[in-house]
């Protein structure tokens, strides 16, 4: 069970969700996706004898705006204070889709605080042209016509066909989880989002154990680009969730949170049993 916290450092609002044993040494932290907020991890077990964290990201679910240079560095920064006032030196960290772009940052800001990796759903290339051109479009729709707009734009392409056919319960609650965010937090991660850099040569660099996630249906980030990262990885394994699209934690939270409980355990035998 997830609970809704806030912290407020140097004045700034930063709102976390909490699960598991707050006592415990071993800690998940978990990243959220573009533009759904941090509730989309609340039907994702956390497995006993673990602390997860899954912070908002500025300018998401009421954290106050980011501010600094306009990168997902700034992001990755808002994590890390979250998890020095929290008094977290060491955790396995990971996010799914732009979770997955700020856990790259993670690594690069500060890459001997991670115990293994999580990257769900997402890809280490920066967007092609063609990509930055439709972020510019998102921009001006969120801009424009706000959150309900970016909703009907993006969920047929965030949602597996499984998901629309036969779980419109997770159609309306991901189209939830969009309205609630202001147009303006929005806007600003879709700016980061499209300026965002090339992580590939990344990849070499991270030693620590790694879990990749994809949905089968997943069309945004197809499983070839995960293959292409599990390959180029040192220790990494690759998890295909079936009947699931992008947003796969929500579309079959059961199947992706097995595959963190095995990874996790991995990393500490025992902690989840």
């Amino acid at each position: 069970m997830w609970t809704g916290k806030a912290a407020t450092v140097d004045g700034i609002r930063m709102p976390f969700l909490e699960a598991g044993d707050p006592r415990a040494a071993d800690v998940l932290v978990l990243v959220h996706a573009f533009p759904v907020g941090m509730r989309m991890w609340e039907q994702v077990a956390v497995p006993p004898g673990w602390r997860g964290i899954a912070p908002a990201l500025p300018g998401f679910d009421g954290h106050d705006p980011p501010g600094g240079d306009s990168t997902l560095d700034d992001y990755a920064r808002a994590v890390l204070t979250l998890l020095d006032h929290l008094r977290i030196d060491h955790a396995v960290v990971g996010g799914l889709s732009m979770g997955g772009y700020v856990t790259f940052a993670l690594w690069r800001l500060a890459r001997l605080r991670w115990r293994g990796l999580v990257l769900a759903d997402t890809r280490t290339g920066a967007d092609s042209d063609q990509a930055r051109a439709g972020r510019q479009r998102l921009l001006e729709i969120a801009t424009q016509h706000g959150t309900r707009a970016v909703a009907d734009d993006m969920l047929p392409k965030l949602l597996g066909e499984t998901t629309w056919r036969e779980r419109p319960q997770v159609v309306d609650h991901a189209r939830r989880l969009i309205e609630r965010q202001t147009s303006e937090g929005v806007a600003a991660a879709i700016v980061r989002l499209r300026d965002r850099p090339d992580s590939t040569d990344l990849l070499t660099s991270i030693g620590v154990p790694t879990l990749i996630v994809v949905g089968d249906e997943d069309s945004v980030t197809p499983v070839s680009e995960s293959e292409q990262m599990r390959d180029r990885l040192e220790d990494a394994r690759l998890v295909r969730i079936a009947r699931a699209g992008h947003l796969t934690a929500m579309e079959n939270p059961s199947a992706f949170g097995q595959a963190l409980a095995e990874f996790l355990d991995r990393l500490h035998p025992g902690a989840s049993s």
